[in-house]
Protein backbone atom coordinates (compact mmCIF):
# COMPACT_ATOMS: atom_id res chain seq x y z
CA UNK A 1 0.00 0.00 0.00
CA UNK A 2 1.19 3.91 -1.09
CA UNK A 3 1.42 6.48 1.14
CA UNK A 4 1.35 10.27 0.61
CA UNK A 5 4.08 11.93 2.79
CA UNK A 6 3.60 15.43 3.52
CA UNK A 7 6.63 17.48 4.34
CA UNK A 8 7.84 21.27 4.72
CA UNK A 9 10.25 22.74 2.15
CA UNK A 10 12.04 26.18 1.95
CA UNK A 11 9.16 27.57 0.75
CA UNK A 12 5.84 25.50 1.72
CA UNK A 13 4.40 22.31 1.87
CA UNK A 14 4.16 19.54 -0.43
CA UNK A 15 3.66 15.80 -0.66
CA UNK A 16 5.28 12.97 -2.44
CA UNK A 17 3.32 9.58 -3.26
CA UNK A 18 5.63 6.87 -2.37
CA UNK A 19 4.46 2.95 -3.54
CA UNK A 20 4.77 -0.08 -0.94
CA UNK A 21 8.81 -0.46 -1.91
CA UNK A 22 9.34 3.26 -0.85
CA UNK A 23 9.95 4.76 -4.23
CA UNK A 24 8.99 8.26 -5.16
CA UNK A 25 5.90 7.87 -8.01
CA UNK A 26 4.43 11.40 -7.95
CA UNK A 27 5.11 14.55 -5.87
CA UNK A 28 3.07 17.39 -5.64
CA UNK A 29 3.41 21.73 -5.96
CA UNK A 30 4.87 23.51 -3.18
CA UNK A 31 1.64 24.77 -1.36
CA UNK A 32 1.57 28.06 1.35
CA UNK A 33 -0.81 25.91 4.11
CA UNK A 34 -1.16 22.18 5.51
CA UNK A 35 -5.24 22.66 4.45
CA UNK A 36 -4.02 23.39 0.81
CA UNK A 37 -2.02 20.26 0.87
CA UNK A 38 -4.16 17.87 2.27
CA UNK A 39 -6.95 18.95 -0.94
CA UNK A 40 -4.20 18.49 -3.65
CA UNK A 41 -3.81 14.69 -1.52
CA UNK A 42 -7.92 14.63 -2.00
CA UNK A 43 -7.49 15.82 -5.70
CA UNK A 44 -5.20 13.49 -6.58
CA UNK A 45 -7.18 10.59 -4.61
CA UNK A 46 -10.35 11.18 -6.44
CA UNK A 47 -8.81 12.23 -9.98
CA UNK A 48 -6.01 9.57 -10.40
CA UNK A 49 -8.21 6.20 -10.61
CA UNK A 50 -10.57 7.99 -13.52
CA UNK A 51 -8.24 10.10 -15.30
CA UNK A 52 -7.77 9.00 -18.85
CA UNK A 53 -3.91 9.00 -20.41
CA UNK A 54 -2.47 11.49 -23.24
CA UNK A 55 0.29 10.49 -24.98
CA UNK A 56 1.73 14.17 -26.16
CA UNK A 57 4.89 12.02 -27.01
CA UNK A 58 3.02 10.13 -30.73
CA UNK A 59 2.49 12.67 -33.33
CA UNK A 60 -1.64 13.20 -33.96
CA UNK A 61 -2.43 12.13 -30.48
CA UNK A 62 -5.62 12.40 -28.88
CA UNK A 63 -6.40 14.77 -26.95
CA UNK A 64 -8.36 13.43 -23.80
CA UNK A 65 -10.91 15.41 -21.39
CA UNK A 66 -9.86 16.24 -17.70
CA UNK A 67 -8.95 14.58 -15.29
CA UNK A 68 -6.01 13.04 -17.70
CA UNK A 69 -2.40 11.94 -17.07
CA UNK A 70 -0.22 13.60 -19.56
CA UNK A 71 3.03 11.80 -21.05
CA UNK A 72 5.59 13.71 -22.55
CA UNK A 73 9.15 14.22 -23.11
CA UNK A 74 11.22 16.56 -20.87
CA UNK A 75 14.60 18.48 -22.43
CA UNK A 76 16.65 15.58 -21.33
CA UNK A 77 14.74 13.19 -23.60
CA UNK A 78 13.33 11.04 -20.54
CA UNK A 79 9.66 10.40 -20.14
CA UNK A 80 7.19 12.11 -17.91
CA UNK A 81 3.62 12.80 -16.60
CA UNK A 82 1.55 15.21 -14.70
CA UNK A 83 -1.70 14.51 -13.37
CA UNK A 84 -4.72 16.80 -13.95
CA UNK A 85 -7.02 17.40 -11.77
CA UNK A 86 -10.82 17.87 -13.42
CA UNK A 87 -10.34 21.77 -13.76
CA UNK A 88 -6.82 21.23 -15.45
CA UNK A 89 -4.97 22.26 -12.25
CA UNK A 90 -1.09 20.12 -12.27
CA UNK A 91 -2.01 17.80 -8.74
CA UNK A 92 1.21 15.79 -9.43
CA UNK A 93 4.12 15.48 -11.60
CA UNK A 94 6.24 12.35 -11.78
CA UNK A 95 10.26 11.82 -12.32
CA UNK A 96 11.60 10.90 -15.60
CA UNK A 97 11.84 7.84 -16.99
CA UNK A 98 14.44 6.57 -19.81
CA UNK A 99 11.26 3.94 -20.78
CA UNK A 100 8.35 4.81 -21.97
CA UNK A 101 7.39 1.01 -20.56
CA UNK A 102 8.55 2.77 -16.83
CA UNK A 103 6.99 5.62 -17.26
CA UNK A 104 3.64 4.04 -17.80
CA UNK A 105 4.00 1.79 -15.13
CA UNK A 106 5.11 4.80 -12.93
CA UNK A 107 1.28 5.84 -13.86
CA UNK A 108 -0.52 3.00 -13.09
CA UNK A 109 0.96 2.56 -9.78
CA UNK A 110 -0.34 6.44 -8.74
CA UNK A 111 -3.72 4.93 -10.12
CA UNK A 112 -3.47 2.01 -7.97
CA UNK A 113 -1.95 3.30 -4.77
CA UNK A 114 -3.16 6.70 -4.30
CA UNK A 115 -6.76 5.85 -3.75
CA UNK A 116 -6.53 4.44 -0.47
CA UNK A 117 -2.95 5.48 0.68
CA UNK A 118 -2.30 6.83 4.13
CA UNK A 119 -1.10 10.29 4.84
CA UNK A 120 2.26 11.03 7.23
CA UNK A 121 3.70 13.87 7.75
CA UNK A 122 7.87 13.84 8.06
Amino acid sequence: MGKFVIRKTNTGIKFDLKASNGEVIATSEVYTSPEACQKGIASVQKNAPVAAVENQTVEGFTVEKHPKFEVYTDKAGEFRFRLKATNGQIIAVSEGYKAMASCMNGIESVKKNAVDAKIVEE
